[in-house]
């Protein structure tokens, strides 16, 4: 609850201050409401780019344009995160143990989304890739939330049984 409170207050100690190649840059530098007002607006322009995409799809202006959208979107969205907590320390949670497979998942399915909309130009490879990126975030983004995989996994698994 303390880290809870110190985090709601601006105040991020971390008690496992490291010293590696990169140098300190957390989100300290910057003020609370910057931090909250950075965020706010890359994670709203993520959804603006996601929502060009999906206007492109039902203008019939290709598969291909929404793919490219709405993954720049989804990059956008992930990466306004950093100004809640900083680069360094953002890519080093996303890399925890606890969500680096998810982590990893989420990339490569950008990639082969990517991939497949821009130089092979397969629109059913293209939906298949954004349909399993949409599962790899949504899993992703799962990982920041105690206990939610956990109700996830007994919620499928009471289904399946």
């Amino acid at each position: 609850m303390d880290k809870l409170k110190r985090f709601l207050n601006g105040d991020e100690r971390d008690d496992d201050s490291s010293t590696g190649i990169l140098p300190n840059m957390d989100a300290t530098t910057l003020s609370w409401s910057t931090r909250i007002t950075g965020f706010a607006v890359c994670f709203i322009i993520g959804i603006i780019l996601s929502l060009f995409g999906s206007i492109s799809l039902f203008l019939h202006k290709g598969l291909t344009l929404f793919a490219v959208f709405y993954t720049l979107g989804n990059i956008v969205s992930m990466m306004s995160t950093c100004f809640l907590m900083g680069p360094v320390k953002q890519i080093k949670r996303m890399f925890a143990p606890t969500r680096v497979i998810s982590t990893v998942l989420v990339i490569v399915m950008i990639g082969v989304t990517l991939f497949a909309a821009i130089y092979l130009r397969n629109a059913p490879l293209c939906l298949l890739f954004l349909i399993l990126q949409w599962l790899a975030m949504v899993w992703y983004s799962l990982s920041y939330i105690p206990y939610a995989r956990d109700a996830v996994k007994k919620t499928f698994e009471s289904c399946i049984a």
